[in-house]
């Protein structure tokens, strides 16, 4: 079942969305704002995401822009502006589809269709094979050498944060906001010492690792 992330302001336009698009065989997140958005994407990786660029904390495209430094789900645009600038803006900023509020239910449906044919296929729950370990998102199995790695909770929230985004770079603040909550945004202590110890546990050389890589000062990547 493909995973739709719906971001806009309004809640009866939320609400509407949700249950059309769960009618239609989808299963739905919504976020009211950008950064409840991004930390959903974050924590659940979205098949396809529906954003509106009109919303309370900031920009549409400034999520746009955010999203699309580690996420490649397509994107299809909502906004209550008619101007060809802002769709072109929108565009540039990594969206593949805009459509301009007020809009029809099937009209939306079809774009959506359309986007999700565009999209390269992807398994639901996923096995990751790196040289080094084996990582079972369905089963949340983790194995080395043919052993089970066993793994604290928090660790594999971050594991499977990382490896459900292959090459892609996830800052220390999506993180550590989608793992222990907002609150703790700014404590990449935090997050060294548990990168420390999954480094342990999965590479041969934990001061040259090959598959949990450090980005000094942004975040951190999974190279397959």
């Amino acid at each position: 079942m493909t995973g739709i992330l719906v971001v806009d302001d309004d809640p009866h336009l939320l609400k509407a969305l949700r249950i059309t698009l769960q009618a239609h065989g989808y299963s739905v997140d919504t976020a009211p704002d950008g950064r409840s958005a991004l930390l959903a994407a974050a924590r659940n990786p979205p098949g396809l995401v529906v954003l509106d660029l009109g919303l309370p904390d900031m920009d549409g495209a400034a999520v746009l822009t955010e999203l699309r430094r580690w996420s490649s789900a397509p994107v299809l645009v909502l906004s209550a502006r008619h101007g060809s600038a802002d769709k072109v803006d929108a565009l540039d900023a990594g969206a593949d589809d805009y459509i301009t509020k007020p809009f029809g239910l099937e009209e939306l449906l079809a774009r959506l269709r359309a986007l999700l044919r565009r999209a390269p296929d992807a398994e639901e729950v996923p096995t990751v094979t790196t040289a080094e370990f084996t990582v079972d998102l369905g089963q949340r199995v983790v194995t080395r050498n043919g052993e089970s790695v066993r793994l604290t909770p928090t660790e594999w929230s971050i594991l499977e944060l990382l490896v459900r985004n292959p090459g892609k770079l996830i800052t220390q603040q999506q993180i550590l906001s989608s793992v222990w909550g907002p609150a703790y945004a700014k404590e990449a202590n935090y997050l060294r010492v548990y990168i420390a110890q999954l480094r342990r546990k999965l590479e041969a050389d934990t001061g040259n690792p090959r598959h949990l890589l450090t980005e000094a000062g942004i975040g951190y990547r999974f190279q397959p």
